[in-house]
């Protein structure tokens, strides 16, 4: 009889997931790839998914929203080029998987989630896995959360047909965002540098999340 425990069973499917879907794929930042081999991304997804939390794809996590394919994810936190000392804001909470991770990257984290559920369930886990440097607030992510601003870098995890004046304001100056631009049907991955209080713009592949809609839900 086998005396594996289910976390032993995770580890490694974590540390597989890294070394072929990630570092095998393109992923080359060494921060980026330890902290997807220490954060446990089945915490963040219901009961009902754990079974596929390593596999390289998206997965449902409730009313309507996903969990994003890890590889994605790890692109974005490349591209943002993250600092210790970083102030990061977060769009999109979802469950908290992302915001984990930005956790042990960067100094401070401030995430918006419009959907009033999920971000108390991600509250919850964060604080389950002493992940403190961390606040969440329900609310219209496209506004940002300027009480904070400004912000070394900025991630969003939903689609938008165009950049959120909002979100770029709230960028400081040589600041970062990752954000997927475009329609519902399919984005591209695109960095956006503020230069000289400026636009500067870097298009990467295809891509597809789910809508940055108008909040919060309810």
């Amino acid at each position: 009889m086998s005396s594996t425990s289910p976390n032993d069973a995770y580890e490694r499917q974590r540390q597989e997931m890294v070394r072929l879907h990630l570092a095998g794929g393109g992923i080359h930042d060494v921060l980026v790839l330890n902290a997807m081999r220490l954060v446990p991304r089945h915490e963040f997804v219901p009961e009902s998914a754990r079974q596929a939390s390593y596999e390289d794809r998206s997965l449902p996590i409730g009313e309507g929203q996903t969990i994003s394919q890890p590889y994605m994810v790890a692109l974005m936190l490349e591209h943002l080029a993250l600092r210790r000392t970083d102030r990061v804001l977060e769009v999109g909470t979802g469950l908290g998987y992302v915001t984990a991770l930005l956790s042990t990257l960067c100094g401070e984290i401030y995430s918006v989630e419009r959907i009033p559920e999920l971000a108390a369930a991600a509250q919850q886990t964060l604080q389950r896995l002493h992940y403190l440097n961390v606040k969440i607030k329900t609310g219209d992510g496209r506004m940002g959360w300027s009480e904070h601003a400004p912000f070394e870098a900025i991630l969003v995890s939903a689609a938008t047909p165009e950049i959120p004046p909002d979100l770029f304001a709230q960028l400081r100056e040589g600041g970062r965002m990752v954000l997927p631009i475009g329609p519902p049907s399919e984005q591209t991955l695109q960095l956006v540098r503020k230069i000289g209080g400026r636009l500067e713009v870097k298009v990467f592949d295809h891509c597809r999340f789910v809508p940055l809609i108008e909040g919060p839900a309810g």
